[in-house]
């Protein structure tokens, strides 16, 4: 099904390729994003939907130094999110706390609560322990990942430990798996590889070129789905990871992004720089039925199982980022600067 864009617009200011659910408001559908200015004063927006569901509210407003390349909420904390940042000369990655409001929209500057100053190198994400109050966090550059002890109350951040993936791998990104906290997933340009915390070693890999983006599936424990460059989006059981269970077509440019929902099992949102929001569903009970042992070997079946697209953009979605609270609901970014907010309500799977 293709279709443009029903959805609730807001505008920033400068460009943008960033955005995230805030997993700790539970009382209202918020998000936070931030812009990616080399000359001007870049900003962090918090956005809330009204009680409505009709309007997207600014809720606050504060300036941050640099440009903003990742964005992260705290899953704990509502007021508490990571930023990554380019100063147009090297990398930084800091964590900072949002002000009390009082309703003001030009609200006080953000407090830095600490710096990751350790990790020198050209960072590109910043993950938070993935679910429920825990002090840990993990950053990665393109050859390095650090696990790190946040302490709020001191305003400090320690490198617990850290190992390099080698020169020859590039890492880009990466997922914590909601289901094993001690394993990580980290994108690369020739593989997705898989690190056990408390050694701070690789364990495993899938070789896969150009691997985008990753996420884990929360509702089951083995599933991942990655967004490749030119191959698409792939759903691996983890358990036969020789050839994904299923392979969607993906975009008519770069996959740059996929989620998958926190409630619904199989909806899958994902963008690309083709413009393009495309909605997904893969039942990951379809591929546990068709990859047996007898069939790991066997090549890979295309399926197309595309719900909706989402096409009313004017420029590359690099931002997605689904509703904790309210599941059936997900905020995109596109380059210059859009975010809409969409409600996939009438493509839910039947329970």
């Amino acid at each position: 099904m293709q279709g443009g864009s029903s959805g609730i617009g807001y505008g920033l200011k400068y460009q943008a390729r960033c955005i995230s659910d805030v997993k700790a408001d539970t009382d209202y559908t918020s998000f936070l994003t931030g812009t990616l200015s080399l000359k001007e004063e870049n900003e962090v927006h918090l956005l809330r939907l009204s009680s409505g569901g009709s309007e997207l509210i600014c809720e606050g407003l504060f300036s941050h130094p640099n440009e903003i390349w990742d964005l992260s909420s705290c899953p704990f904390d509502q007021r508490i999110f990571s930023t990554v940042f380019s100063t147009g000369e090297s990398f930084g990655a800091a964590i900072w706390q949002i002000p009390e409001l009082y309703g003001q929209l030009n609200s006080p500057q953000l407090e830095r609560i600490a710096s990751l100053d350790s990790h020198v190198g050209k960072i590109n994400c910043v993950l938070w322990w993935p679910s429920g109050r825990c002090d840990k966090l993990i950053s990665m550059d393109e050859q390095n990942i650090y696990l790190w002890s946040l302490d709020c109350s001191k305003k400090s951040a320690e490198v617990l430990s850290k190992d390099s993936a080698g020169m020859l791998h590039s890492l880009s990104g990466g997922a914590w798996n909601p289901h094993d906290v001690n394993s990580v997933a980290a994108t690369g340009e020739s593989s997705v590889q898989f690190w056990d915390l408390r050694t701070m070693k690789k364990v495993n890999s899938i070789e896969r070129a150009h691997v985008r983006n990753v996420d884990y599936n929360p509702k089951r424990e083995h599933i991942l789905v990655t967004g490749e460059d030119e191959s698409g989006i792939h759903v691996w059981d983890l358990r036969k990871s020789k050839v994904p269970v299923q392979e969607l077509p993906g975009h008519t440019h770069w996959t740059w992004a996929v989620r998958c929902n926190p409630e619904y099992d199989g909806l899958i949102l994902s963008a690309g720089t083709d413009s393009a929001v495309n909605l997904w569903y893969a039942s990951a009970s379809s591929g546990d039925d068709k990859t047996s042992e007898s069939s790991v070997e066997s090549p890979r079946q295309r399926i197309n199982l595309l719900l909706n697209s989402y096409t009313d953009y004017e420029d590359s979605v690099y931002g997605l980022a689904w509703s904790s609270r309210e599941p059936w609901i997900f905020a995109s970014l596109s380059y210059d600067g859009r975010v809409v907010i969409e409600s996939v309500k009438p493509f839910l799977p039947r329970r």
